[in-house]
């Protein structure tokens, strides 16, 4: 068993019942005076918003000798002015670290240990985003022990906290018996292949999980034990693999796992080594699995040569793919062959020919290419056409949320707005 991460102080284990009566009931650090604090009240008691989350907060870092952090307890605020509206249903409490508009101070995992107590029983909180803080292996411990007794919990983003390989097993493990959580993103967490790991073996157990976001995880040639869970997992519909490593003997072991799949509806292996010899498998498979409908295969080495094979698929064989990111070259070819069918497409990182430009502009013009369906936006300086670039894509607020305006529009948020959050498809 994976060594357990630290904890704050006068926590117990989620370790064998073994170690559990081992532990001391009370930390050493722990001393009489604390039980004299106002928030002494609430030990042994389960916690309850009716005197508001925000007060239950202060009182639980009083009743803790914890730091209370500005930042959370104005969130939690917020939360009790949406409840005294009437709001209190489906609420997703949103303390992620990088919010540009008020002052933010990031969460750490001791912190998250204090939350995720008053969380546990609020179950009008079904989203939890704390994406860009510090909750580290500590916060990690506590975000699976809040998935395990939080039941209502259906969104859960975790990404860049920090959290290695002994974080993300704590999480995996917990989705074993899981039956609520929806959509979780691990993404920009160091879990690496040890981690990976974990999360390969809980998707071939867990049944409810439908999107999960594992880019950017140090993870290296995953796709053997992720073949192997799409084989099994017919639950999962959306799947990061970005920054994994893929080469074109990964990319056809997915191929391999998706002619047996039938769940999986949005596959994203951006920024991988996959080059147009991989396009031969993914061509291929296309040609009989009707269910996937949006690919991001940007920033990887399809080159002309592989465009073509997808070019010819997609147009004689295929009808059901809705978007296809590529990050170089157009496929000009598919979208008047079949334009009814493809609805996105996305040229971002490459350099055009005036000739390209032009039909680019026409497609426009003639209204068989809609502007919000693209990355780019004509131009003319002196006479000829250029291609300017506009923030439309598969994922326009993947990194980062809109401060105004709709954040999940269906033409550039495809990811988004391909199935929602706990429902199926």
């Amino acid at each position: 068993m994976a060594a357990q991460p630290p904890r704050p102080v006068g926590e117990r284990s989620m370790g064998s019942p073994q170690e559990a009566a081992r532990a001391p009931a009370r930390s050493p650090a722990w001393t009489p005076a604390q039980a004299r604090t106002p928030g002494a009240a609430l030990v042994g008691q389960r916690e309850s918003p009716e005197s508001g989350l925000q007060e239950h907060y202060s009182n639980l870092c009083m009743e803790k000798s914890q730091k209370i952090n500005p930042f959370i307890l104005r969130i939690l605020q917020e939360v009790d002015e949406e409840i005294k509206k009437g709001l209190a249903a489906g609420i997703t409490l949103n303390i992620a670290g990088n919010n540009r508009l008020v002052p933010v101070e990031r969460v750490t995992g001791e912190d998250f240990w204090i939350l995720s107590r008053i969380l546990k029983n609020c179950l009008y909180i079904n989203g939890l985003d704390v994406g860009y803080n510090l909750l580290s292996d500590v916060g990690a411990y506590y975000a699976a022990k809040l998935v395990q007794k939080q039941l209502n919990l259906i969104y859960l983003n975790l990404m860049f906290n920090d959290i290695g390989p002994e974080g993300g097993e704590l999480i995996a493990k917990v989705l074993h018996k899981n039956q609520t959580l929806k959509y979780l993103r691990m993404t920009g967490n160091k879990i690496e292949n040890k981690g990976g790991m974990f999360f390969a073996a809980m998707l071939q157990i867990n049944s409810s999980l439908e999107k999960l976001d594992l880019g950017d995880c140090d993870l290296e040639e995953s796709t053997v034990h992720i073949g192997r869970m799409l084989k099994e997992n017919h639950c999962l519909v959306v799947l990061h693999m970005c920054k994994h490593d893929i080469k074109n003997s990964g990319i056809q072991q997915l191929c391999d796992a998706l002619y047996l799949n039938s769940s999986l509806r949005y596959l994203d292996v951006s920024c991988n080594k996959i080059t147009h010899d991989g396009m031969v498998y993914l061509a291929d498979v296309l040609k009989s699995n009707t269910t996937l409908e949006v690919i991001d295969l940007s920033f990887n080495r399809i080159e002309n040569a592989g465009a073509n094979y997808l070019s010819e698929t997609l147009t004689s064989h295929n009808r059901s793919l809705k978007a296809l990111h590529r990050g170089e070259g157009l496929l000009l070819f598919t979208i008047n062959e079949n334009k009814s069918q493809h609805s996105l497409i996305s040229t971002l990182g490459n350099k055009f020919c005036e000739a390209t430009c032009v039909a680019y502009s026409d497609l426009i013009q003639m209204g068989r290419l809609k502007p919000d369906n693209t990355d780019v936006e004509p131009f003319v300086v002196d006479g000829r056409v250029y291609l300017a670039e506009v923030s439309n894509g598969l994922k326009k607020h993947y990194y980062w949320t809109s401060t105004s305006g709709e954040s999940y529009d269906h033409s550039s948020n495809a990811g988004f707005a391909l199935v929602p959050v706990g429902q199926q498809p």
